[in-house]
């Protein structure tokens, strides 16, 4: 039987937003541009993880900033540091002279200090966060959105803003800009049911996401893969904060 192609392609998602087995592919592999849409449900099982770890933690009677690193540190696991390393690299090219020099910035694999002085406080801040969120049912959801609508913001930032290069992952996924649309439904079902912290969350994230594009786009001339894996780790980091500050 022929695997449907929206499981296929969802399958290429989680290969490529995680480290989690998603089996071998039998023939063609589907696209970048045509998994996209899949990007938002990638990112539940990541915070399914972490929030296990965080109430698993909690549950060992572990300080709340133990719970809170441990989960942080369990999700970057999970997603490889994928998004961590376009953070610091972003984060590195920050002091470049030019554009063209902090594009080669961002192509070299190794971090400076920027690099780690920015994963070190982003890393921080999210676990802080993480240690005021519930260890129940309340808190799952909260993971859930910020995860799922961090890398929903990927894929706006995909289709609302030009690459800056010719080739890697900001030029190989674009395509249809309606790739948003199945993210967005589960993330505005999940605020609904968070609640004024849900919205509160998904406006902080937005507005974060919307900075750092602009931002690329002024001293990159657009956005690259090490572009939306900042934006993801940003804008999950952000909603982290404003969901423990308004729940």
């Amino acid at each position: 039987m022929t695997v449907p192609a929206r499981i296929r392609e969802a399958r290429v998602a989680l290969m490529l937003l995680t480290r989690l087995p998603a089996g071998r592919f039998d023939g063609d592999v589907p696209g970048l541009d045509a998994a996209r849409w899949a990007f938002a449900l990638a990112g539940v099982p990541v915070a399914v993880i972490g929030w296990a770890v965080l109430a698993g933690a909690q549950a060992l009677g572990l300080a709340p900033h133990v719970a809170g690193v441990a989960a942080v540190a369990m999700m970057a696991l999970t997603t490889g540091g994928l998004h961590h390393d376009g953070f610091a690299d972003m984060a590195d090219a920050a002091g470049g002279r030019d554009r063209a020099h902090r594009l080669d910035i961002m192509r070299d694999s190794r971090v400076g200090s920027f690099g780690v002085l920015a994963l070190v406080l982003a890393c921080g801040l999210g676990a802080a966060a993480l240690a005021a969120l519930p260890a129940d049912g309340y808190g799952l959801a909260a993971m859930a959105l910020a995860a799922m609508a961090s890398r929903l913001a990927m894929v706006l930032v995909l289709a609302l803003v030009p690459p800056a290069r010719s080739d890697g992952l900001g030029q190989a996924a674009r395509g249809n800009t309606t790739a948003w649309v199945p993210g967005a439904i589960p993330c505005a079902g999940l605020a609904l049911a968070l609640g004024p912290p849900g919205w509160v969350a998904l406006v902080v994230m937005a507005a974060t996401a919307t900075l750092l594009a602009r931002r690329a786009k002024t001293t990159l001339g657009g956005q690259t893969g090490d572009v939306l894996g900042a934006v993801q780790l940003c804008a999950e980091t952000a909603g982290w904060v404003a969901l423990s500050a308004t729940m």
